[in-house]
């Protein structure tokens, strides 16, 4: 089996391994702050990992110019993938939105940039917790 370089790989498995990368930035920054039970750690995850906070925060991020050129492309090549699944609980545009973020995360983790993808889901973290009635 030989490996496929990141950069051909189409945008919906990009979201696929970004969803996993950032969610277990989030598991992580969750458990450190000392929550251990399963249905709370769950319901306080979806704060950060919904398509509408993902939304939220891809907007924010082109208002502030928080991503590089490289990885806007990335999120332009997962939000505008074909998806053969359907949004639960949002609009189909905000879903799209959210699989670009992800993208994002997909592409930070298979090139190995590690210090970015913390740097961003840091910054993610952050701003969730600063805004997070903003959405939702």
């Amino acid at each position: 089996m030989t490996e496929e370089p990141f950069e051909l790989i189409n945008g919906i498995a990009l979201a696929y391994m970004g969803d996993a990368a950032y969610e277990v930035y989030i598991r992580e920054h969750l458990i450190k702050k000392g929550m251990t039970k399963p249905n709370k750690l769950h319901r306080i995850a979806t704060h950060f990992v919904s398509a509408k906070a993902q939304a939220f925060l891809i907007a924010k991020m082109e208002k502030e110019s928080i991503l590089t050129k490289t990885e806007q492309e990335y999120f332009k090549r997962g939000r505008n993938a074909k998806s053969h699944t359907t949004a639960k609980n949002t609009s189909v545009l905000t879903y799209r939105i959210s699989t670009g973020f992800e993208a994002v995360f997909g592409y930070l983790f298979l090139s190995e940039q590690k210090q970015r993808l913390k740097e961003l889901a840091d910054w993610c973290i952050g701003t969730i917790e600063k805004e997070k009635n903003n959405f939702g």
